[in-house]
């Protein structure tokens, strides 16, 4: 396995984690060995389309080059932390804030230039968000135990409840449903496109990062239980799989492999679509996400090294 490593500081950057948000979960791509290279960014979610757009965690967004070059600054609201992309190339930014802020517990709306084209109330402490094949956007509010359902033009069209139970990761399949990883309550609640409660599923203990495989599957990674669950389309535990310490974020290659950055024991687990261990790679500290982008690249947000590792095929 080779590996590279190259920092390129990026001036005004924080700490970043990374995840890409996609209508139907998160992106999917192949992979064969792996070099890497770090390029110092920010804080919360990453998505990568032709550009990366990465979260900093305070109030501002920046766009990068798939090269890791910063394109742009641009002002979004308090503890800026999601981040989706819609069909027409707008970015959606929760803002999680500190429940004070007053341009908190919103959501942004950018142009693919970089300019605000709305900000919407959310609901509490917003923070994982997903967009839907109709360019509806779903919102996971983990301090309000709800999923907002916002219109292409931030209209409310409904809030519903997951219980007491923290929601943070989301994910869509590709019928509509939603699926919502409940960080306090060790369980994933599938949501029909109208927000129906169609069923809670028990998984690990503190689930975050959720995604759908290409046969309707649902992978989700548990950070404290220190491995990933495997379910059904109808929510049936198809298997639990062991990977590196504390895993956060997970994403699915067009192959259905399952790509988990484990934040406690400073790397990324790969995984087969049957659970198998395929491979671990090193990366930065602290990886919290991952996501991959149309070219076969692996990008890993490491929060406590403050940059993004790019693993290339």
């Amino acid at each position: 396995m080779l590996k590279e490593s190259q920092s390129i500081t990026k001036a005004g950057l924080i700490i970043l984690f990374l995840c890409i948000l996609g209508a139907s979960g998160f992106f999917a791509y192949k992979y064969n060995s792996k070099s890497a290279s770090a390029v110092t960014v920010s804080t919360p979610y990453v998505w990568i389309t032709h550009n990366i757009w990465v979260s900093d965690g305070t109030s501002s967004v920046k766009k990068l080059s798939l090269a890791g070059n910063v394109l742009g600054t641009y002002t979004v609201g308090a503890g800026s932390y999601g981040v989706a992309i819609d069909a027409s190339g707008n970015v959606w930014i929760t803002n999680a804030g500190d429940f004070t802020n007053t341009n908190a517990n919103t959501v942004t709306k950018l142009d693919s230039s970089g300019n605000v084209l709305g900000t919407y109330p959310a609901g509490g402490l917003p923070t994982g968000v997903a967009i839907d094949a109709s360019g509806n956007v779903w919102v996971a509010n983990t301090g309000g135990d709800a999923v907002t359902k916002l219109s292409s033009t931030g209209s409310i069209l409904g809030v519903y409840s997951v219980g007491i139970s923290r929601p943070i990761g989301i994910a869509i399949d590709g019928s509509g449903n939603v699926w919502v990883a409940n960080n306090g309550g060790k369980t994933v609640t599938k949501l029909s496109p109208t927000g129906s409660v169609l069923g809670t599923y028990a998984v690990g203990i503190s689930p975050y990062g959720i995604a759908v495989d290409g046969g309707g599957n649902v992978w989700v990674a548990n950070g404290i239980s220190n491995n990933v669950t495997k379910l059904s389309p109808t929510g049936s535990v198809l298997g639990t799989y062991a990977v590196g310490d504390s895993p956060f974020g997970i994403a699915v290659d067009a192959s259905g492999n399952i790509w988990v950055a484990n934040t406690g024991s400073n790397n990324v687990t790969k995984l087969s679509s049957s659970g198998s261990v395929l491979g671990t790679y090193a990366v930065g500290r602290q990886p919290v996400g991952i996501a991959v982008d149309d070219s076969g690249n692996i990008w890993v947000a490491n929060r406590g090294s403050n940059n993004v590792t790019k693993l290339s095929s």
